[in-house]
Order: structure tokens, then sequence, then C-alpha cells
């Protein structure tokens, strides 16, 4: 999977997302201008030691994006989308773009892709979640349909062992 952050501001959004990114295989994509350096303290300490294991692209524009990957299936998460994110079948090498913190993707683009825009529902008293909740909210979704390929079945405990029972796991 891949997430594509469009002109991101807030750097602990973006280094949450990227510790989120390295725990799930997911590739990261910037696309400029970002609010922020790469190497701001507050970047660093969202995506605590992870940041170096992080698949990390970045993009002058969102030309520069769809000239590097072209053909990409890109789904764009928007509060102003007729679908929700559950209603599509997500494949391993799709892209899921957010857009900055304060405005959004711009609707010159999402205009562009209206049958590739997708939603969280939400009550209509916010106008949006927290820019690195959404991400993983729609990404685990796209991993759930792929059945969590590639990721451990199950965590182990730090002191105690877990007991197995007839294929069923109990502590």
């Amino acid at each position: 999977m891949n997430i594509v952050l469009h002109e991101p501001e807030i750097p602990s959004n973006t280094g949450n997302i990227g510790r989120t990114c390295v725990a799930t295989g997911t590739a990261l994509h910037l696309i400029r201008p970002l609010g922020f350096s790469l190497d701001e303290k507050n970047l660093r300490r969202a995506g605590l030691d992870y940041w170096q294991h992080l698949e990390l692209y970045l993009y002058d524009d969102f030309e520069d994006f769809l000239q590097k990957n072209p053909g990409a299936h890109v789904y764009m998460a928007t509060t102003k989308a007729h679908r929700t994110y559950t209603e599509v079948s997500y494949a391993p090498d799709d892209f899921i773009m957010f857009g900055k913190e304060t405005a959004g993707i711009p609707e010159e683009i999402l205009v562009e892709h209206e049958e590739d825009c997708i939603r969280i529902p939400m009550n209509d008293s916010i106008r949006s979640l927290n820019l690195s909740n959404s991400a993983a909210v729609i990404l685990y979704e796209a991993l759930r349909q792929q059945n969590f390929s590639g990721m451990q079945e199950y965590g182990e405990l730090h002191r105690l062992k877990w007991k197995e029972t007839k294929g069923k796991i109990s502590i």
C-alpha cells in the first residue's frame, strides 16, 4: 500500500503517519510544499526511531507525483466524497491520498478524480478527523481487505506466554 500526503503542514501528523507506514510496510509519499523540514524535531519525535525504516518518496507537486507513478490508482480521502472508504476494494499497490490539514486536497484535483474520492463518516458537528487518525483508519481497512498479508499473526507478551487451547489463544 501507499499513503500520499499532499502538502502536509503539521510535522507530528506526518511523523505519526510515517510510524504507521513502517508498522504496516506501507510507503509514504510526500508532495511539496511541506509545512516543515524533514529534520524537524516534532517529526522525528512522532516517528520515534522508526523513521529510518520508512520507505519515503518526495515530489515537487502533484504533476510530478503522477509522472513518477504512471497508472497509479489513487483513492482521495475527502470529507466531500459520495462514497465511504469501506465501499471500495483496495489492491495491494493502491495509493490513498490525503490533503493538508487546513484545506484538504485541492478541489481542482478532486473534481478530476470524483469516482476515486472516499470519506470517513462522521457527525456534521465536526469538519474532519485528525490527519494521522484518518490515514490509519483507511489504511487498516485496506489492509484488512487483504487479510493483513505479510503482517504478524499475533503478538507476544513480555513476561508471560499465551496458552493455546484447541486453536484458541487464552491467558
